[in-house]
């Protein structure tokens, strides 16, 4: 690893704990922002890094092969479910995760669905 790739490594851990700091004390951003003499537009950047290592780490590449099937792996806190076969459900299914809500119909494309959760759940 070189001096780069740890100087970034070490902005974004202390990034991560400043932007759990700002959640924990309930403030916005722009009041956590200004009582700390940051620029909003810093720390919006390193919010858009920290979701974009987030989702790299979460939804790691799978090489598609004709007759495989695509597994990601479980959150912490998460059980992952298999399915045995196909249920053709009528009506909606309503997902909550840290207060958002997720109405879903049984035309919802499942890898959509299952990014969508996966974004919420890392947000929480």
């Amino acid at each position: 690893m070189n001096t780069r790739a740890i100087a970034t490594e070490y902005r974004l851990v202390q990034w991560g704990q400043a932007m759990q700091e700002r959640i924990a004390s309930g403030e916005s951003i722009k009041e956590f922002c200004q009582g700390r003499g940051i620029s909003r537009n810093t720390y919006f950047y390193w919010q858009r890094k920290l979701r974009e290592l987030a989702c790299r780490e979460l939804l790691p590449a799978v090489k598609e092969e004709p007759g495989s099937t695509k597994e990601y792996p479980a959150p912490k806190g998460w059980a992952l479910c298999e399915v045995v076969e196909e249920v053709k459900a009528e009506g909606e299914l309503t997902i909550e995760i840290g207060g958002c809500r997720v109405l879903a119909n049984r035309d919802i494309d499942p890898e959509l669905l299952l990014k969508v959760c996966w974004v919420l759940k890392s947000l929480c």
